[in-house]
């Protein structure tokens, strides 16, 4: 399934395994996330709008980088880790240190939402470097 030199098959699998991978993160680490965000579930309550920005997001977010592993020649399970690697500690951890720094937010917070995306964009780079770009 592939136009224009992307294979969206591989980014629709790679983007469904991310949100997969955050309910799960969150299932295990959803308390202590309430704690350091000092916040609790009925003060959050149930709202549609994030779920359905984490849908939208993981979609962009595979497709991004899957081109970036196209980028890098013939797609492999390490290139695609790697690069999910790369993705994380150059954007997503600076991005999110600089906001939580200024938000003041526990260390506990960052570490917690930080895993997560190194795990979602290690799943991520796993699948699209194995199905290919």
């Amino acid at each position: 399934m592939e136009f224009a030199g992307m294979n969206y098959l591989a980014i629709l699998i790679a983007a469904v395994a991310g949100v997969a991978t955050g309910f799960v993160w969150y299932a295990i680490f959803g308390r202590a996330w309430l704690r350091a965000l000092g916040k609790t579930e009925q003060e959050l309550g149930f709202r549609a709008l994030p779920f359905a920005v984490s849908v939208a997001a993981s979609f962009i977010m595979a497709y991004v980088l899957a081109g970036l592993i196209g980028h890098l020649g013939e797609p492999t399970l390490m290139r695609g880790m790697i690069s999910g690697a790369f993705v994380w500690a150059g954007f997503v951890v600076t991005s999110m240190a600089v906001a939580y720094a200024f938000q003041g937010a526990r260390w506990s917070l960052i570490l917690i939402d930080t895993g997560h995306w190194l795990l979602v964009l290690l799943v991520m780079g796993a699948i699209i470097g194995l199905m290919g770009v």
